[in-house]
């Protein structure tokens, strides 16, 4: 069993699991893409944009963070999702307004700060605008910036494209609502322009200072707000003449102000981050439990079993019983689930994860309290 807690920051949901202290966080968790997609499916699972692991640093930083979208795959960054980290570790420690995480991510290294209003500022580094490091086929334009006319269902979009340590395709338009988002943000997204797939923006000029977006996640379809979309739609908005550095991008889910500053050429995200409730994840069904997820069999297109089992799906296949028990593909993940719930009795397990719920709400509720006497005061 194990704890986890949701948070969401404009409606773009993620399921927050704290592993810093794990001694091999691949175990821990018993991630692969099979499971990620139950734990996010809104009618089976809990029900997410994602799932987000806090994990111990690699390098120089505080932690790593990985992230793994509601299809399975794993995501290099996510601006929303980096927010609802940091109010995660926030109310897991009780830190204070002021307290900044160095993050390592597939992205770079991103650095997140609580402010004093329980909304978190990010300091999401440089945007990538070389075509090889988006990356995208679209070659270099007036803008400077990777631009091109794109093609699908006989209908040619004028887009451009900026990487903020995953790729983005950005698409200004006059009627932002008038998109028919859920027939080209597909198509958009495995356009072949962009061979890694990418999110997809569409964005109307209100004003320069006033931007209103529509997205369509890559791995997750369309969604409330996208952290990191949002700065790269004010970059190429900003390239192409549309809005000034800085400015108030709407999304369906919310509000983010992002400020592109010219002397350091960083971006920052300010925006929110809320917590909606914490729970306990009880082991999955032997559907879908399988090994653990690594870098290499966390994309969708790599088969996560040996070939000769391929034709096996274990959720629809072995209903009435294991079809390979002599070379069952998910023999030795339940091993290791049965293993552990041997080892303990059922009252240990949720002692153990009810004891760290109580810890992480009680941490939040002291720091809310204090922050009410501040503003008392």
């Amino acid at each position: 069993m194990l704890a986890f807690s949701k948070y969401q920051g404009l409606g773009n949901d993620f399921l927050l699991v704290d592993g810093r202290e794990a001694a091999d966080p691949q175990e821990l968790f018993g991630l692969d893409p099979e499971r990620v997609r139950w734990i996010c499916d809104r009618r089976f699972g809990v029900g997410g944009d994602g799932v987000i692991l806090a994990l111990p640093p690699e390098g120089d930083g505080e932690l790593r963070m990985r992230i793994f979208n509601a299809d399975g795959s794993e995501a290099e960054m996510c601006g929303n999702g980096i927010r609802c980290l940091a109010r995660f570790l926030a109310d897991s420690d009780g830190d204070q307004p002021g307290r900044t995480w160095q993050v390592e991510t597939m992205a770079g290294p991103m650095v997140p700060e609580l402010l004093a209003d329980g909304t978190v500022r990010v300091d999401m580094g440089e945007p990538f605008l070389v075509p090889e490091q988006v990356p995208t086929t679209l070659a270099i334009g007036a803008a400077g910036l990777p631009q091109g006319e794109l093609e699908v269902e006989g209908v040619s979009f004028g887009a451009a494209a900026a990487g903020m340590g995953n790729p983005h395709l950005v698409i200004p338009v006059e009627e932002v609502e008038a998109v028919d988002l859920e027939r080209f943000g597909p198509l958009l997204e495995v356009h072949p322009a962009f061979p890694a797939r990418t999110n997809v923006h569409f964005v109307q000029a209100l004003s320069p200072d006033h931007l209103v977006m529509r997205v369509w996640e890559r791995g997750a379809g369309p969604t409330l707000a996208c952290g990191t979309g949002a700065c790269a739609t004010l970059v190429a908005c900003h390239r192409l003449g549309l809005s000034a550095r800085s400015a108030r991008l709407d999304l369906p889910g919310g509000s983010l102000w992002i400020d592109w500053e010219s002397g350091s050429n960083h971006l920052f995200m300010t925006g929110p981050a809320e917590p909606v409730f914490d729970g306990v994840l009880a082991p999955p069904p032997a559907s879908v439990v399988e090994p653990a997820i690594t870098p290499e069999s966390s994309q969708p297109s790599q088969p996560s079993r040996p070939a000769e089992l391929e034709d096996i799906n274990c959720a629809t296949d072995c209903m009435q019983g294991c079809q390979r028990p002599d070379n069952c593909p998910s023999a030795e993940a339940r091993r290791r689930v049965e293993e552990l719930l041997e080892s303990r009795s059922l009252d240990d397990l949720v002692s153990l994860a009810a004891q760290s719920l109580e810890t992480r709400t009680q941490a939040r509720f002291s720091r809310d309290c204090a922050g009410s006497d501040r503003a008392a005061e």
